[in-house]
């Protein structure tokens, strides 16, 4: 309900400026959003902290499914913050955050101190992946009005997926100043456990165990695997064509049926970028990560599937 309320009262703010030129508007809507997802890092057990694109809405499916096995709780509902921990006071509230907005409320571009004595899971995934899988997302699934907040490019502008990809404002260059913000910041934030994409395709089990545990909800390896093969990908593709959870808004539901591409569970590969973009546009991508990306999260090489495809 708190939910709903906010969302409401910030379209009624929103829709009393209307007067004001559209570039004051969209820096009071990000404030205003930014302070709102403020008021819920106050309030959250754990944070899990990610760059759009990069495997939330499977770590999402899989987390929320663990504590529906857990606690015996219906699922259809997604772990959306607080709404299972109001159902069982057990399950932690769980921030999902890019951390875009919130940086705005407080006026700090440069540096992290706000999630300072909060746990926080920063999950990662490959630029080049991430910011091709982002191409499809603003082609297919965002809204205009959400392309215009974020600085991407305009709804229906003809762009190619290379351009896209190397654009400073919305693929990989954004994406890499993104994770070296984090990379300098490791050494000043006590509780943060950092989890690849790749690591988690690799053995998602693995990876959930290690959550779980420095979150502080352990489970059982039989509760794990449960959640593990409730998000299979396959499972996720009929889920998401079902709309399993409607309840959820469109977090999980296709853009356009007839469109795979307008899917949120698209493909998920492993270097699945490599088959957009010919030799040379290859070599600008990867010389790109090479060259400005952090070594801490081991994407100076690129990776493939872990069958070798």
């Amino acid at each position: 309900m708190h939910e709903f309320r906010a969302v409401a009262s910030r379209y009624l703010v929103l829709w009393t400026l209307f007067f004001l030129p559209r570039a004051r508007r969209i820096a009071l809507e990000r404030r205003i959003r930014g302070k709102e997802e403020y008021r819920k890092l106050g309030k959250a057990d754990w944070v899990l902290m990610s760059w759009g694109k990069s495997g939330r809405t499977w770590f999402r499916v899989m987390l929320s499914h663990f504590y529906h096995v857990k606690y015996g709780l219906p699922k259809h509902h997604l772990l959306e913050f607080d709404n299972l921990h109001r159902k069982n006071p057990a399950i932690p509230r769980v921030l999902f955050s890019h951390n875009n907005y919130v940086r705005d409320y407080l006026r700090d571009w440069t540096t992290l101190a706000h999630f300072r004595g909060k746990k926080v899971v920063l999950l990662v995934r490959d630029p080049r992946d991430v910011a091709v899988s982002q191409f499809f997302q603003w082609k297919y699934r965002m809204r205009p009005h959400k392309k215009l907040l974020n600085e991407y490019p305009p709804h229906g502008a003809d762009i190619s997926i290379f351009d896209f990809v190397m654009d400073k404002k919305a693929g990989v260059p954004r994406i890499v100043e993104f994770f070296n913000g984090w990379a300098r910041s490791m050494p000043n934030l006590d509780d943060l456990l950092v989890i690849r994409y790749e690591d988690m395709r690799r053995d998602p089990h693995a990876t959930m165990k290690k959550v779980l545990e420095f979150v502080g909800t352990p489970g059982t390896d039989d509760e794990i695997r449960q959640a593990v093969d409730f998000a299979a990908y396959d499972n996720m593709k009929k889920m998401e064509e079902k709309k399993f959870f409607r309840l959820s808004g469109a977090r999980v539901k296709a853009g356009d049926q007839k469109n795979p591409d307008s899917f949120k569970v698209r493909r998920g590969k492993v270097g699945g970028y490599r088959d957009y973009f010919d030799d040379q546009q290859l070599a600008v991508i990867d010389g790109y990560v090479r060259e400005h990306l952090d070594p801490v999260f081991g994407y100076g090489e690129a990776e493939a599937e872990p069958n070798g495809t």
